[in-house]
């Protein structure tokens, strides 16, 4: 048996995890990344630091497998899109890494938009502008700190930065970069005009060359194999955006199938032969799969928002879960499901990290009195996640067809409860797909691939993904849940000439 491993990093966790050729999960192991927060609205992490956190993550899961290393076939990588990793011509990090959830750079964005730059990157991108974008960010370094633009010699994303430090070789990605604002999507390359619309001609060398997910990037060096517990010399693969890794992991590779990822940031999406170009989706990208195209709608709204809500509102009753051996989800779901939808009439807008209505929203409850308790307000945070997903979706369905049923993955995904609230607000069955770590498992695919176990995606989706089960609307519950959607819509547009008020400079 030959095993491949897949490495993800997050915008909070880097794993690693051993899978076999049909896909099971033989272990894990999950590390916390530091968050550096010099200022309101800036998120980083100490690069070396990060691919320290990747040693043990690495480590620890081939320990955990009981596998013989040499048994390892190949190894690939997912990671969180956007953000910036740059490193200057010795191999060392240039700056600190920027994770996908700083805004620093929104005044470039709301710049952009209101002097029609946006439209016209949106002919050559076709995508909008994020905050969080390399472009975005790049043009702040440029104004601000021109001096490490100038010791840049790579410009990575977060999974780039990973494979260079395991290969040493310096290679792009197409799902990373063709969702960054940074390739044609017509050309499917670089273009020093694109660059150009943000000012950034000076960048275009500094971009390594671009290669598709399975290709090749190089092989594990005696260095890395010596830290990491991999074998020196097997193949590595190029790895992908955790969109398309939790995609191609949850069966995503015809045009009917429609996927949504509930983690930190909500993610819905699905493929097609061609962008839309229409404007009413924000993002498109190249998939995985080459060929297709990525049409994608997300946000950092997504389930990480419990994980506050918990920390800050909840510690006493995680600790008390804790020492008596229970799981503070076990109540959190408990608590939800004792609430009913209609007697539920509080809003929670679920824009902690950042928000798909206005760059400078801010998190919010609306309703509250004194009648309502923790419990209330954990339901609405259950439903005000999922309202920010059929936001995103509503968008999406404007172009196909209502799919047969959604796939669902992400920490959401692990809640009954929260699955059926998907399934009752979207009034579409939702199939969720076997708990394990599906980022790790989409890398592991293209590590396959490389590795020549799998012939194609197909082959590797047929071999390894396992719907577990499939949670079916209840058509009773769909005005009640219109009726909410409306007023969280509302809330959002009675806010919205407020958020500038809460900025912190």
């Amino acid at each position: 048996m030959r095993y491949l491993v897949g490495i993800d990093n997050g915008g909070t966790f880097s794993k690693a995890a051993v899978f076999d050729e049909d896909g099971s999960q033989i272990a894990a192991a999950s590390v916390p990344t530091t968050t550096i927060t010099p200022k309101p609205g800036y998120t980083e992490r100490d690069m070396t630091q990060l691919w320290e956190v990747n040693v043990l993550a690495v480590r620890t899961a081939i320990e955990k497998s009981g596998i013989c290393p040499s048994d390892i076939a190949g190894v690939s990588f997912s990671g969180h899109g956007k953000g910036l990793y740059m490193v200057k011509g010795d191999g060392t990090p240039a700056y600190n890494g920027i994770i996908s959830t700083d805004t620093r750079a929104w005044e470039y964005v709301e710049r952009w938009e209101k002097d029609g730059t946006m439209d016209k990157v949106f002919e050559r991108s076709c995508q909008t502008i994020l905050a969080c974008q390399p472009v975005s960010l790049l043009a702040w370094f440029r104004d601000h700190y021109p001096e490490v633009l100038r010791d840049v010699k790579h410009i990575f994303a977060v999974k780039d930065y990973i494979r260079f430090q395991i290969t040493g070789e310096a290679y792009a990605e197409y799902t990373d970069f063709s969702g960054a604002n940074l390739v044609n999507l017509t050309t499917k390359e670089y273009d020093r005009e694109l660059l150009g619309l943000f000012g950034l001609e000076e960048i275009y060398d500094k971009l390594p060359p671009l290669r598709y997910a399975a290709d090749i990037c190089g092989y594990v060096t005696k260095e890395a194999a010596r830290q990491t517990n991999l074998p020196a010399g097997i193949p590595v693969a190029a790895g992908m955006f955790d969109v398309d890794a939790c995609g191609i992991a949850s069966g995503l590779c015809d045009e009917e199938q429609m996927c949504m990822v509930a983690g930190t940031w909500s993610i819905n999406e699905f493929i097609r032969r061609e962008p839309v170009t229409n404007g009413s989706v924000s993002l498109n990208s190249m998939f995985c799969i080459p060929g297709y195209f990525l049409v994608e709608e997300s946000s950092p709204t997504s389930a990480g928002n419990m994980e506050w809500f918990i920390t800050n509102l909840m510690s006493h009753e995680k600790e008390e879960c804790r020492t008596a051996g229970g799981s503070v989800y076990e109540l959190t779901n408990d608590w939800a499901e004792s609430v009913e939808p209609q007697d539920c009439n509080l809003i929670f807008l679920p824009f902690l990290n950042g928000s798909n209505e206005d760059a400078l929203a801010k998190g919010t409850f609306a309703g509250l009195s004194a009648y309502h308790s923790k419990k209330h307000m954990l339901r609405a945070v259950y439903e005000g996640v999922v309202f920010s997903h059929l936001t995103h979706v509503k968008k999406l369905l404007q172009n196909r067809e209502v799919p047969k049923s959604i796939r669902l993955s992400g920490g959401a995904a692990n809640s009954d409860v929260w699955v059926q609230i998907f399934a009752d607000a979207l009034q579409i069955p939702v199939d969720v797909i076997e708990d394990k770590e599906l980022g790790a498992q989409g890398a592991a695919m293209a590590a396959g691939i490389a590795a020549g176990i799998y012939r194609d995606y197909r082959e590797a989706v047929n071999r390894t993904v396992k719907i577990t089960k499939t949670v079916l609307p209840r058509p009773f519950y769909k005005e009640v849940y219109e009726e909410k959607y409306r007023t969280y819509g509302a809330v959002i547009e009675g806010l919205g000439g407020t958020w500038g008020r809460f900025r912190i400079e």
